[in-house]
């Protein structure tokens, strides 16, 4: 018997659908190319809206209509593609990782934040620690890549540079509006509920420790773009 499709999935999809979409809307000349393109928006929608809401919301699928319609542009302007964030894994001298509790879902993660205009990746991880935790930290480097889709942090797409940090100064201050808490953890007492930690706690507490593996990255779907995780 066949599986039911996982909402992960239907998410994806739907985001991949409205990616092409406007990507199409933003290139073309023809004015029957883009209505045939708005159609697929709609379907997208659709798409979305269920796997959020269950068929019964359809009805409502236009918001995510209107909100698509608004990212798109002209010409490359208009390519969609993911937006880019970061993560910072900030390690103390005890070998422990900086955890914050989010906010908006109440679930456990290390830092981040957006990739702002004018400031390079490692500058962001930086901002957005002092920020959030009211930690100084120096950036050590690169250890990996993340798809927010597939991890869970985001109902967009996006990627995630996740890097090693060093805690160099400052002390614990969260910001109200963004954490209810925050903390140092080892590897064998992470909060609950921590989102994701089967995918980056080994190489995390790997790099904390020493270890210099490659960076990191999710792996290949099989088939590519219809396998499951």
């Amino acid at each position: 018997m066949s599986q039911p499709l996982s909402q992960k999935t239907l998410l994806r999809w739907a985001e991949a659908l409205a990616g092409i979409a406007k990507t199409g809307i933003g290139f073309t000349e023809s004015q029957f190319e883009r209505e045939r393109y708005e159609e697929v928006l709609k379907v997208a929608g659709d798409i979305k809206v269920t796997a959020d809401e269950g068929i019964d919301g359809v009805l409502d699928a236009e918001g995510y209509v209107t909100e698509w319609m608004k990212d798109v542009g002209r010409g490359v302007p208009g390519y969609a593609t993911p937006k880019v964030a970061v993560g910072a894994a900030v390690a103390n001298e005890n070998g422990e990782l900086l955890l914050i509790q989010r906010a908006d879902s109440g679930l456990w993660l290390y830092p981040t934040g957006w990739c702002d205009v004018g400031y390079s990746a490692p500058e962001v991880v930086v901002k957005e620690v002092l920020e959030e935790t009211g930690f100084e930290v120096e950036p050590i480097r690169l250890i990996g890549v993340l798809d927010g889709m597939r991890l869970g942090a985001s109902r967009i797409p996006l990627y995630s540079l996740l890097f090693l940090c060093r805690a160099v100064g400052g002390s614990m201050k969260i910001h109200p509006l963004e954490c209810t808490d925050a903390g140092w953890f080892r590897r064998d007492n992470l909060p609950s509920p921590t989102l994701g930690a089967e995918r980056w706690a080994d190489f995390i507490f790997a790099a904390i420790e020493g270890e210099h593996r490659d960076v990191f990255y999710d792996d290949l779907r099989k088939p590519v773009w219809r396998g499951e995780e």
